[in-house]
């Protein structure tokens, strides 16, 4: 664990406080526990857009084929 230093305004700092008392936490802690949050959403969301664009552009009316349904131009199951 690495120890940082930050400064708050009095009204954020009340805050924190009681919200990581209702969580039974350390303000240290329930920070900690936002950041890591924040950081894993940001990688996920990242990871997710990777994957959406390896797949390439799809063509959607390749000659004598149908075209496609809304369902599936509309199927994100690839993002999840």
């Amino acid at each position: 664990m690495k120890n940082i230093t930050i400064t708050l305004d009095e009204k954020t700092a009340a805050w924190v406080r009681v919200a990581a008392a209702r969580e039974d936490m350390s303000v240290s802690r329930f920070i900690a526990g936002m950041l890591e949050r924040r950081m894993r959403e940001s990688r996920d969301y990242a990871n997710a857009m990777r994957r959406f664009l390896a797949r390439g552009p799809t063509r959607i009316n390749a000659a004598g084929s149908r075209l496609p349904t809304r369902d599936e131009l509309h199927e994100r199951a690839d993002l999840r």
